[in-house]
């Protein structure tokens, strides 16, 4: 069995191509050569032992350009393999085309198919059988599948040939999930299947026939626990609900009251030393105005008392501006601070917050301006 056997088959199949029938037309020239090529590699692998990798490469040398001599050698391939049921059904395919060769085509075989014949009484009584059935009232439109093949219904019920080893056989019904599992069986082994449908799991729990029977496993409430001792007890509607606890404060309000805040103690600050710089200037206004230069108009000054009323009366205008932007930016964070949320466990008792700005103390040698209040 070597790559001239199959290459002889090709002058077979033109010099007896009216007289013997094979399963498909002649092939194309680089078809050929593809095909040879797979055989050379699919024998090489064969007689390497590498069986798998061999028979797949001779499947598909014959399935290009189907040759006597391959099927022969693909058969072989297979039997050594161990798939004894293709083997089977290889050599009877090789049989049947050498049946219908000429005297001359079939010397030119040599010993193939006698060893054809050999082998096929030798594996038939080794082949594994295996019978798969549906279950009992199994919906119409159940497909069952075998390693990946569907079953048809003549199918089912009855032994059918199978390569030794492992098998996947699957079976699902209409609007029901896959069922699968897997089915070893040996040589010469006739095994039978019943399969089993996977039922669809309920959406819902079966109600109970017993209607009160979750009111007996429910647990009964716990009583409320005693006031402590000495404690009056307050009819129901009588005493004030606790009140919920407040969320705290928001971070960006709080920066708020920080900022309004120090925005007014910046403008108390301004204020205060430009009303100080203000009386500084009352006494060079006096020295230098009116009676201090022998004039009897008061707003009349000389060039120092001029210098100084006019520095004076723009400092004014700075503390005047400065203590009314105090009082915006304090008045803007005691109302953020009185209106945010209080926290959870404040003392009810606590003294109420405020805060105040302006004049806090007058007198004859001048006056003092600030805030004060109460947090």
């Amino acid at each position: 069995m070597t790559c001239r056997f199959r290459r002889s088959t090709h002058v077979l199949a033109v010099l007896g191509l009216l007289s013997v029938s094979l399963p498909a037309l002649p092939a194309a020239a680089q078809d050929i050569a593809a095909a040879d090529a797979l055989f050379n590699r699919g024998l090489a692998e064969m007689q390497a032992g590498r069986h798998e990798t061999g028979c797949k490469a001779l499947a598909e040398s014959q399935r290009i350009d189907p040759q006597p001599g391959t099927l022969f050698t693909l058969a072989a391939c297979e039997a050594e393999w161990g798939r004894i049921a293709t083997a089977v059904t290889r050599f009877g395919d090789y049989l049947a085309l050498v049946g219908r060769m000429t005297p001359a085509e079939v010397r030119r075989q040599g010993e193939r198919p006698r060893i054809a014949r050999e082998k096929r009484e030798q594996l038939s009584p080794r082949v594994p059988n295996l019978s798969i059935s549906l279950p009992p009232g199994a919906p119409a439109g159940t497909v069952v599948k075998r390693n990946g093949l569907e079953l048809g219904e003549a199918s089912l019920g009855i032994a059918l040939p199978v390569d030794p080893g492992e098998h996947l056989v699957s079976i699902q019904a209409p609007g029901r999930p896959v069922r699968t599992q897997h089915i070893t069986i040996a040589p010469g082994e006739t095994t039978e299947l019943t399969l089993e449908l996977k039922e669809t799991p309920s959406p819902q729990a079966p109600a109970t026939n017993e209607p009160t029977q979750a009111l007996k496993e429910t647990p009964a409430p716990r009583p409320p626990a005693p006031p402590p001792a000495g404690a009056q007890p307050t009819a129901p509607g009588n005493g004030p609900e606790p009140a919920p606890d407040a969320p705290e404060a928001p971070a960006g309000r709080r920066t708020a009251v920080y900022v309004a805040g120090g925005i007014g103690a910046a403008g108390l600050v301004l204020g205060g030393i430009t009303g100080a710089l203000v009386f500084g200037k009352k006494g060079t206004i006096e020295e230098h105005c009116g009676s201090g230069i022998q004039v009897a108009d008061p707003k009349v000054c000389d060039p120092t008392g001029h210098d100084a009323a006019t520095s004076a009366s723009a400092m004014a205008r700075v503390s005047t501006i400065a203590f009314g932007v105090a009082l915006a930016g304090l008045g803007a964070a005691a109302v953020l601070y009185w209106t945010e949320p209080k926290h959870a466990g404040a003392s009810a008792g606590a003294s109420p917050r405020w805060v105040s700005a302006g004049v806090l103390e007058a007198g004859p040698a001048g006056a003092v301006f600030g805030a004060q209040g109460s947090f």
